[in-house]
């Protein structure tokens, strides 16, 4: 007989030490979709937490749920960031707090430059991160910084999105596929960009379907299935446990 193998010790942990963002038996629908199923999972400040699961596991909408976009619509739960409560916070407010979303589509606005697409994000006078500081961490864009910003290819335009992010001075990076569509060479590049800025102490949550580059550059990762967490745990112990990777990673 095959047995279902059991990693439900490592499901909805709401870990006891201090977290920098703290998620706590959220639920969260779309319109009588019930898409988010109770879960709860602490990140640490600097930590890179890896956001894993088969299509429709319920990724995004925890991406979307903790930036407070209102779709899905969170009915219970807590969602903390560094003592503020984000689940009694706007959109606008939770970015204001510090969170950066770069969701899947970039969202790149036509008619502008790239400096124009940075300048408009920035905060002022920046706090953190001048408009050298993040052209010192994307040379690239440097060159291109008189460029539309549409006009640059998939890899260009996602650090794009990352480094307008950034210049909101965030504290916590979003991350939705930010793989998707991208050559090896590139995605090496992005995550060497990542490093840097967890080395900056920038925390990031990051959804992705190349599940093991996710895992290799995570220092933790959470596995959801049909919208509940079945594993929460190091990013090692997935890359070293072949049964879990099969049953919820197909990898």
């Amino acid at each position: 007989m095959n047995v279902k193998p059991d990693f439900s010790k490592h499901a909805n942990q709401a870990a006891t030490a201090p977290a920098f963002l703290s998620v706590w038996d959220m639920h969260a629908y779309y319109g009588e979709s019930y898409i988010v199923q109770g879960i709860s999972f602490n990140v640490h400040e600097g930590e890179i937490l890896a956001l894993l699961g088969r299509n429709g596991a319920g990724k995004t909408s925890t991406l979307r749920a903790i930036a407070r976009l209102g779709d899905p619509e969170v009915k219970r739960g807590e969602i903390w960031l560094d003592h503020q409560p984000l689940h009694s916070m706007s959109s606008y407010q939770a970015s204001q707090s510090g969170l950066g979303l770069v969701p899947e589509d970039r969202r790149i606005i036509a008619g502008l430059t790239v400096e124009e697409n940075l300048k408009l994000a920035q905060i002022a006078p920046p706090i953190g991160w001048s408009l050298e500081r993040v052209y010192d961490l994307f040379p690239r864009l440097r060159e291109r910084r008189t460029q539309e910003g549409v006009t640059l290819s998939g890899g260009e335009q996602q650090m794009l999105a990352i480094a307008r992010a950034l210049c909101r001075d965030i504290k916590v990076l979003l991350l939705d596929e930010p793989y998707e569509g991208l050559a090896p060479v590139i995605v090496d590049e992005i995550e060497k960009t990542l490093r840097v800025i967890k080395e900056q102490g920038i925390t990031t949550i990051l959804v992705e379907q190349n599940a093991v580059r996710a895992l290799q550059l995570a220092d933790r990762a959470v596995i959801l299935d049909t919208g509940g967490i079945v594993f929460n745990g190091t990013a090692a112990e997935v890359l070293e446990n072949k049964e879990l990777r099969e049953e919820y990673l197909a990898i």
